[in-house]
């Protein structure tokens, strides 16, 4: 996995959480979000999160599924 190939992804799907970014690039959160933070210091991709409810009462959402990266 290379940043140009996150880049595509990202540019390709738009908005992507940390979870399926995970699973597509079969990598760990932290060395994908160190990646990430490369394109987010340029402006190109912006990180957000989901309310920690995310629409539901349980409060027992992943992380990682409420973390969403967006290129803009």
């Amino acid at each position: 996995m290379s940043l140009l190939e996150i880049k595509n992804y990202l540019m390709r799907v738009k908005m992507a959480s940390l979870a399926s970014l995970c699973t597509y690039f079969n990598c760990d959160s932290d060395i994908l979000r160190n990646m990430l933070n490369h394109w987010i210091k340029k402006g190109c991709v912006r990180r957000c999160m989901k309310t920690s409810n995310c629409g539901t009462k349980c409060m027992n959402c992943n992380v990682a599924a409420t973390e969403i990266y967006e290129w803009v």
